[in-house]
């Protein structure tokens, strides 16, 4: 079965020096854990923080893109890059796993469509807007003040992308960015990571009208694993816990900063462990918010997109992934064909991306 999973956060940790080609103990995503998935594709997303001033977030998302070009060469026996639909179909009948390559945050376009049409040059193929904060393309779903939605430069963001066959990621985005990119794309869009906001409340899932819309555009919404956006009770503990932990943030930062400093990785490794003490929703949790966009946008409308990687606390049963299979394995066990999961598993969302390459423009 072909299994794409649009969201993982893995360069941000080749940054922090994890050797792709080993099964991690800790690490949520690696060769070895895709294969024993069966994952076929994996997109891997250049994330930059919305804190980072432009120069450094460009510098930064080069850094990542060269990590993930040399983690995939030293591996190659079984991982191919892939630059597209056709490329994922061929490594998967050639037994390799696919990675393509997303940017979550436009910042390293800075503001320039040059900039943009040369990381497509590179291999990205979407672009997830903005990150947890407003930037020159467009508001936030964090914050969703400064434009009222797309910026004027984001409308032009919008167009370049359509005519490159890039994929334009609303996850993160306000809903006023939303429905500008609903109003201005002319080729369907995506969330690679979001839930449903019917069942859980977080600003960042979407509503049944924004999960019906993207649908009726040809869209996909691919289901987060992250516990707070599947679960609103996981969500209030883990606020909670934030409140008794006013140090995580600092202590999270001096490990980004200093990987090598075994005494900081632990310090950040004993607060994900007491994290994930807290009660965690499961596999079923997950699975609802696939059934809930299913009823509403449709069979061809939904997908996976795990943001490991980029999460510090899993839900029980996908703590890395390798079990990602459970997911499918309950969709069966309620009752869903086959046709159904593989649609889920990876069809749906190697179709967008089809759709999206035969609407650019050469």
């Amino acid at each position: 079965m072909l299994i794409i999973d649009s969201h993982c956060d893995t360069p941000s940790q080749i940054m922090r020096l994890r050797d792709l080609s080993i099964d991690n103990k800790r690490g949520q995503v690696d060769f070895p854990k895709l294969k024993k998935g069966g994952v076929s594709a994996s997109f891997f997303a250049l994330y930059t923080s919305a804190s980072m001033q432009p120069d450094a977030a460009t510098r930064y998302a080069l850094e990542m893109l060269a990590g993930i070009y040399d983690s995939v060469n030293e591996n190659s026996d079984y991982v191919s890059l892939a630059y597209g639909s056709k490329d994922i179909l061929e490594n998967y009948n050639l037994g390799k796993i696919s990675i393509m390559i997303g940017m979550e945050n436009g910042a390293p376009i800075q503001h320039s469509l040059s900039l943009l049409r040369l990381f497509y040059k590179l291999g990205v193929r979407y672009m997830t807007l903005t990150h947890n904060g407003d930037n020159a393309i467009a508001d936030a779903a964090a914050q969703g003040f400064k434009w009222g939605g797309l910026s004027p430069f984001g409308i032009e963001v919008v167009e370049q992308m359509n005519r490159l066959g890039m994929l334009i990621d609303v996850a993160h985005s306000s809903d006023k960015t939303f429905w500008d990119c609903i109003k201005y794309s002319h080729s369907p869009i995506v969330s690679t990571h979001s839930c449903c906001r019917a069942l859980t409340s977080h600003r960042r899932n979407m509503t049944d009208e924004m999960i019906r819309a993207m649908a009726d555009k040809g869209g996909v919404i691919q289901i987060n694993f992250y516990p707070a956006f599947i679960s609103d009770t996981f969500a209030a503990d883990l606020d909670k816990w934030e409140k008794l932990h006013p140090e995580a943030e600092k202590v999270e930062q001096d490990f980004i900063d200093d990987p090598g400093d075994s005494a900081k990785r632990m310090a950040w490794e004993r607060l994900q462990d007491s994290m994930n003490l807290l009660k965690r929703p499961g596999v079923k949790e997950v699975v609802n918010h696939i059934a809930h966009a299913i009823n509403v946008g449709g069979v061809d409308s939904v997908g996976i997109g795990s943001d490991f990687d980029g999460i510090d606390v899993t839900p029980i049963g996908l703590e890395n992934v390798s079990k990602i299979q459970a997911v499918f394995d309950e969709m069966n066990r309620r009752g869903y064909n086959d046709d159904v999961i593989e649609k889920v598993a990876g069809k749906n969302f190697l179709r967008v991306l089809t759709d999206v390459e035969s609407l650019r423009q050469s």
